[in-house]
């Protein structure tokens, strides 16, 4: 079984619906080629684990000291490998737990849809925007992790290819709903800015792939997704900038204090200022 919008489907269904699809009519301009296993959803799946493994037996707060989120090692050390690594980082068994449920929950779904490369660069993109969104609007010592980015992208998608499908999409957006009030609550520890910019990132990008042409549909898709990547590039180099300012403005002082802890946070307990990892 898959799960569907609405319910579940077997994957006998979804893989004769998708193979009685026509090049002209499909759901997904440029994509014909039928699926039969969400594989992508699978290996992205065990990457996290593997990831979450790996952090347990060096040290939860070591491993996120070094391959984290961090705005001011990012900008001040050049560590822009931190903003891909963070995505598949976890902070607790719960925090991992959940994410990898809603993943295998609403993956599959799309990844029949949309084919194995898009639904690929759908979730990237989707962790990349979250990250940014952290980078560019948390506090400079802000630490975050976590695949919660992409996986409001992965809620932002379906709703916008259920609604290409014209099939019901209610209970994901009331999953969506439900999970981005929690973000917002008072004295929580959830960084709602990567949820916020997952959820966009992803909703567009799954818009380019739906709504693209017939005609030439994949450089129109590829088009798309690189304007994508450029603005978040944009956005990675102002706030570089913005704090690399305050480290050299001689009439300003960098404001850096201790991190929060949340669904993608973590508590500092590293000085912000110094460079490297602890």
């Amino acid at each position: 079984m898959v799960a569907a919008p609405v319910g579940f489907q077997c994957r006998e269904c979804v893989a004769e619906g998708a193979a009685a699809t026509q090049p002209t009519s499909g759901p997904i301009p440029g994509r014909v080629a039928a699926i039969s296993r969400p594989y992508v959803t699978y290996v992205l799946v065990g990457v996290c684990v593997i990831a979450f493994l790996l952090s347990l037996s060096a040290g939860i707060e070591s491993a996120v000291g070094g391959y984290g989120m961090r705005p001011v090692y990012i900008a001040v050390d050049g560590q822009w490998y931190r903003l891909l690594t963070s995505v598949f980082m976890h902070w607790s068994i719960l925090h991992i737990g959940f994410n990898m449920l809603v993943l295998i929950m609403l993956g599959p779904t799309l990844e029949t849809v949309l084919g194995h490369f898009r639904f690929t660069v759908l979730y990237i993109l989707a962790g990349l925007g979250g990250a940014v969104a952290s980078y560019c609007f948390s506090p400079l010592a802000t630490a975050s992790v976590g695949a919660s980015g992409a996986i409001f992208g992965l809620m932002g998608a379906l709703i916008v290819a259920g609604r290409r499908l014209r099939v019901d999409v209610t209970q994901v957006v009331v999953l969506l709903a439900i999970n981005l009030a929690i973000g917002f609550i008072p004295g929580g520890s959830v960084d709602w800015r990567a949820h916020v910019g997952g959820l966009v990132v992803g909703a567009l990008v799954s818009a380019i792939f739906v709504l693209a042409p017939r005609s030439h549909p994949a450089l129109v898709q590829t088009i798309g997704c690189l304007a994508v990547v450029a603005v978040l590039a944009g956005l990675v180099a102002w706030r570089t900038a913005d704090i690399r300012a305050q480290f050299t403005a001689p009439d300003q002082t960098p404001v850096v204090a201790t991190a929060e802890t949340s669904g993608t946070l973590v508590s500092d307990r590293i000085n912000a200022r110094s460079h490297g990892t602890s």
